[in-house]
C-alpha cells in the first residue's frame, strides 16, 4: 500500500517559520517596531527607590552593553557607566541650547556598520539643565566613595570604621556605600542612623551578580560613584571598609594635606599594614561591648 501525500503545504510552512525565525534575530540590530530595551526602560521607571539599582540590558548572547548609569558632567560633557562585550561605542551629538533631548549610544557587535543597538541612554526635559548643579559650591567637602560590599561583614567593625571616618572627615563628608550581597540585618542596623542622618548612602546594586565581573564588578562601581557625584563634592575619596586613612603626624590637619596638592586632579595615598601602635590596648576595659555612635 502506498500512501502519497501532497508535501507543498509542508514546505510552505517552513519556508514561513525560517522566514519569522530571520526577521526575529534580525530585528535587535535595526530600528522596528519591535524596540528590544523597552521591557528594561519600563521595569527601570517603575522603580520608586533610587537607591535600588538597576543593570538594562542590550544585545544577545552575553550582552552587548549592560547599561548601569548616565550622567551629564556639564554643559557639554556626558557618561554612560556599564559593561561592554566589544569596545565599539559612539555618541549621538547632544544639543547644548538646553532644550532638552536624548543621548543615543551605538553599540556596535563589530566593525560593520550594519549590526549595533541603538540606546537611548540619557533623555532629558525642555529647560531641565541646571548650570549652577556643576559648578562650586559643592553639597559636600569630601564623597567618599565605597566599593562593593560582599562576604560576611562584621556589624561590629563596620560601627567602629564609620564612627571614626565621619568624626575624621568631619560634618561636611558623605559615605556612599554599594551592598553586593555583604549587607546583613546587623549591618544595615549599624548603618540606619547614619542614613537616616543624611550622612551616608546605601544602593542595592545585588543585581550585578548576573554578570560576572573582577571583584563584585568593582570597576564598574566605583566609576558610576565618580560620575554620579562627581560635582557633589570638593574631594572625592575611594577607599574600602577594611582600610582607614592615618595622619601619622599629630600637628597635621587633612585640610592642610589637601592643600598640598590642591592643584592636583588626583593623587594616592601610602598604604602600609596597620600597626598595633595605633590600637588603644587597655587589658582592663572590655571594647567588645562597647557601642561608638
Amino acid at each position: 500500500m502506498f500512501l502519497c501525500l501532497d508535501t507543498r503545504p509542508l514546505v510552505a510552512t517552513l519556508l514561513a517559520f525560517t522566514l519569522v525565525m530571520l526577521i526575529w534575530n534580525l530585528q535587535p540590530y535595526y530600528d522596528t517596531i519591535l524596540d528590544s530595551p523597552a521591557s528594561s526602560t519600563s521595569s527601570k521607571l517603575s522603580i520608586t527607590d533610587p537607591n535600588k539599582r538597576t543593570f538594562l540590558t542590550y544585545g544577545n548572547a552575553a550582552s552587548l552593553f549592560v547599561q548601569m548609569g548616565d550622567y551629564r558632567g556639564g554643559p557639554t560633557i556626558f557618561a554612560v557607566v556599564g559593561l561592554a562585550s566589544k569596545p565599539l561605542h559612539v555618541f549621538g551629538n547632544p544639543n547644548a541650547d538646553n532644550k532638552g533631548g536624548k543621548l543615543i549610544l551605538y553599540a556596535y557587535y563589530g566593525e560593520s556598520p550594519k549590526r549595533y543597538e541603538k540606546i537611548t541612554a540619557l533623555e532629558e526635559a525642555p529647560g531641565s539643565y541646571n548650570e549652577s548643579k556643576f559648578s562650586r559650591p559643592y553639597p559636600y567637602e569630601y564623597l567618599c566613595c565605597g566599593s562593593s560590599l560582599y562576604g560576611n561583614l562584621s556589624a561590629s567593625r563596620m560601627r567602629e570604621w564609620m564612627a571614626y571616618h565621619f568624626c575624621f572627615f568631619g560634618p561636611r563628608s558623605h559615605f556612599v556605600f554599594h551592598d553586593a550581597g555583604g549587607v546583613s540585618p546587623e549591618v544595615r542596623a549599624v548603618l540606619e542612623p547614619w542614613i537616616r542622618a543624611g550622612r551616608a548612602t546605601l544602593q542595592d546594586i545585588r543585581d550585578q551578580a548576573e554578570f560576572d565581573g573582577y571583584y563584585y564588578n568593582q570597576f564598574l562601581v566605583v566609576n558610576d560613584c565618580l560620575h554620579r557625584y562627581r560635582h557633589a563634592a570638593n574631594w572625592t575619596i575611594y577607599f574600602d571598609v577594611d582600610e582607614y586613612i592615618y595622619l601619622p603626624d599629630g600637628n597635621t590637619t587633612l585640610e592642610s594635606v589637601l592643600r598640598e596638592f590642591s592643584n592636583n586632579t588626583q593623587f594616592t595615598i601610602e598604604q602600609n599594614a596597620m600597626s598595633s601602635m595605633l590600637c588603644l590596648n587597655d587589658s582592663s576595659q572590655d571594647y567588645s561591648s562597647r557601642t561608638i555612635m
